[in-house]
């Protein structure tokens, strides 16, 4: 999955944005489960980026209930 940037964030309605919350925990819950059995490898990377990603989708979801 690519990284979020806050302007395409932004395009998304409250629907999607959820459904994208909801596929971002699983592939974090994913990679920490991998982690923590010691098979993570080339993707140790992915789990800093991954959690900015579901704090952006956080923040938009913020801000559309605030309106």
């Amino acid at each position: 999955m690519t990284r979020l940037k806050m302007k395409t964030v932004r395009e998304f309605n409250e629907t999607d944005l959820k459904d994208r919350l909801d596929q971002l925990r699983s592939e974090l819950t994913k990679l920490r489960i991998e982690s923590s059995k010691g098979t993570l490898r080339k993707d140790s990377g992915k789990v800093k980026p991954l959690r900015r990603d579901i704090a952006r989708v956080l923040t938009r979801l913020n801000e559309l209930k605030r309106k």
